[in-house]
């Protein structure tokens, strides 16, 4: 979500002549787009502004031009009067439905040492006040179809940054996949806090899937982060019919344990949980599973830990992203005081990311010796290395074939590691962006 939300920054500060630079040094303006979901991405924020102070304190001193520095996102949203007052070298603060006013800011901070903040939650204004992107988006997009969320878990501070939930129109949706298609994208990548309970305008997200999936550039749809809630029938059904769905879903749970489930207000149980996997796994049968885990939620005891582990048992996930609880200020969590040692809680991480990790490597390990179809959307850090993804999002690397930028090639895997694929192209078919 913040990927994309840079990327219409861009757009918006493109309409009054700002272009992007691949490095803050000299720049005109520098936007620290931020997140709110982990207590130490919000703790860099101000030590990645102190760099930044020190450029702009440069660029006055010695060059006699101004720098401005905006923060935006979700940790402005939360935290926007704090960060006025704790970097006062900061000019604009703009939460995440705001940036549109972006342009605007800038107009008020330039006049005679103001400074600005907006926090507005107008997403339809935004979504409305945002100009088409002029930017090319490369093979692999990103779209956001809805914002915001409603189910207010209790160690989850979104519903507080992000507002209520809201969906975009279809028909905009539409266009701008559209758009997305005809600039070269093969890929897109439908994005929400709960993208799943899309609504708008009476449709839902699998019908969004479906009309995407006939635009003939597009030969690829993903959609991330869903809720167990609002995993409907007809997107369970989209599953099994859609060939351009890939057969990969991030499904986060965050806990094995109904205590603990119903302590983080998740409003489902972990039999409930397992049965969206069975339909899902039945519609789709070599569908691969990642999802999201939190350990030493206050009050876990050792056997609901011990109930998380056998979940994942159960599942069998290809990849996930685990963590250890840490309170977001404003959340029902953060006042419970049935904390877990700290020290437990690492341990607990460590148990659960050895079995994680055992289940990625196995899971890769299953596709050597097969002709995978990879998408390499990226360049590497080396002259000529492309770095690209299956349909299950495992990472490939290629070497000294440039030409393959933005395409869809055929890959035999060689090789498997936890963290991703090692293969050869086959040469003679690919999909290309246009």
């Amino acid at each position: 979500m913040n990927v994309y939300d840079s990327h219409k920054m861009a757009d918006v500060m493109a309409t009054v002549g700002y272009s992007l630079t691949d490095d803050y040094i000299n720049a005109d303006m520098v936007i620290l787009n931020t997140c709110h979901i982990r207590e130490k991405a919000s703790e860099k924020i101000y030590s990645e502004l102190g760099r930044i102070r020190q450029e702009k304190m440069r660029l006055e001193t010695i060059e006699n031009r101004k720098m401005t520095i905006a923060v935006a996102g979700c940790v402005a949203q939360a935290e926007g009067e704090e960060i006025m007052a704790r970097a006062p070298f900061v000019d604009i603060v703009v939460g995440s439905q705001a940036y549109h006013q972006l342009p605007e800011l800038l107009a008020k901070a330039d006049r005679a040492a103001n400074r600005a903040i907006a926090l507005d939650f107008t997403p339809q204004e935004k979504f409305d006040a945002l100009p088409h992107s002029s930017q090319n988006p490369g093979a692999s997009a990103f779209l956001t179809v809805q914002e915001g969320c409603d189910k207010f878990c209790t160690f989850c501070v979104v519903p507080y940054t992000r507002g209520a939930e809201y969906s975009r129109s279809f028909a905009e949706i539409i266009d701008e996949a559209k758009r997305l298609a005809d600039s070269g994208a093969v890929e897109i990548t439908l994005l929400g806090q709960n993208v799943n309970a899309y609504h708008g305008d009476g449709k839902t997200l699998a019908d969004l899937i479906h009309t995407i999936a006939e635009l003939p550039q597009i030969q690829r749809i993903r959609y991330m982060t869903s809720h167990p809630r609002d995993m409907q029938d007809d997107l369970i059904e989209a599953h099994g019919n859609c060939a351009k769905l890939m057969p990969f879903l991030h499904l986060p749970i965050q806990s094995g344990s109904n205590n603990v489930l119903k302590m983080m207000n998740r409003k489902h149980d972990a039999a409930f949980y397992l049965d969206i996997i069975s339909r899902l796994r039945q519609a789709r049968p070599d569908l691969a599973f990642s999802s999201d885990f939190i350990v030493g939620f206050p009050g876990e005891t050792e056997a609901e830990f011990e109930e998380t582990l056998e979940l994942v048992k159960q599942v069998n996930y290809s990849q996930c992203y685990s963590f250890k609880y840490s309170p977001r200020p404003g959340t029902p969590g953060a006042v419970m005081d049935d904390s877990v040692p700290e020290e437990m809680k690492v341990e607990r991480l460590a148990r659960l990311q050895e079995l994680l990790f055992a289940q990625q490597l196995a899971f890769n390990q299953k596709s050597v010796g097969k002709i995978m179809p990879v998408l390499f959307d990226r360049k590497g850090k080396h002259e000529g290395q492309l770095l690209g993804k299956t349909e299950y999002m495992q990472s490939v690397h290629l070497t000294s074939a440039p030409e393959f930028f933005g395409a869809i090639a055929p890959v035999v895997i060689t090789g498997a590691q936890q963290n991703g694929l090692s293969g050869e192209i086959i040469q003679n078919n690919m999909v290309r962006a246009a």
